[in-house]
């Protein structure tokens, strides 16, 4: 098990290196009040005049002088290179909710291994922001908070089923896989309950759902997470 480089009761704001609007880190810093970064993410949070809590990551993105400006302690090397800067950061948070921003809309084969890092820590509930939609794992069971109309589309990263209400076509009975079914541009005909059986479905809602998605995420109990791997 990892020890925690930051230790908080509050959601934190994960910044990654891929670029943002501007108004994105207003936006989540108001639902995530605490502020780390991976790498050179940190580049980002002090371009927007933020210091970051910490910043993890092997250190390889970060420039020296940048690093110099983020003052002692902040900064985290784990030199390993069998994990992404996005992975090193989230196992070493520990906290109740993370969102990320700056890890969608670049490089597609880091995007790809934001998603990975998602399913490889189940256990750490977190969130990542793009321009128009969020992404999260889903975790064992889960409630919505969707309008009639909102497009959900679900992901399997790996062979999953579960059951649900309040999506126009259900996905009870239904075993969704990569390279089988999947449940992209479904909808919404009101708020949405998703029970799945295993660790594996990514959920995409429309970035307008981001503040009560986080509300409800944030306060789930130990029972409605993943189990940490052993």
């Amino acid at each position: 098990m990892s020890f925690a480089i930051v230790h908080t009761e509050e959601t934190v704001c994960l910044v990654g290196g891929a670029p943002f609007a501007e108004d994105l880190l207003d936006e989540v810093s108001e639902l995530a009040p605490v502020l780390a970064a991976a790498d050179g993410g940190a580049a980002q949070c002090l371009a927007a005049g933020r210091h970051p809590k910490a910043v993890i990551g092997d250190m390889d993105s970060l420039d020296s002088d940048l690093a110099a400006r983020l003052g002692p302690g902040v900064v985290h090397r784990i030199a390993e290179q069998d994990s992404t800067d996005f992975d090193k950061a989230l196992r070493h948070l520990s906290c109740p909710l993370v969102i990320g921003v700056g890890f969608t809309g670049a490089r597609i084969d880091h995007e790809l291994a934001a998603y990975h890092t998602l399913l490889r820590r189940a256990d750490r509930l977190c969130v990542l922001v793009g321009e128009t939609e969020v992404v999260f794992l889903c975790p064992p069971a889960v409630s919505l908070p969707t309008e009639a109309g909102d497009t959900v589309s679900l992901v399997p990263l790996r062979r999953s089923s579960g059951r649900s209400t309040g999506l126009e076509w259900p996905i009870d009975g239904l075993v969704m896989e990569p390279g089988g079914r999947i449940g992209t541009s479904n909808r919404a005909t009101g708020p949405v309950q998703i029970v799945t059986d295993h660790p594996g479905m990514l959920v995409i809602l429309p970035r307008r759902r981001l503040a009560p998605l986080a509300r409800s995420l944030a306060i789930l109990p130990d029972r409605g997470r993943w189990p940490a791997p052993a």
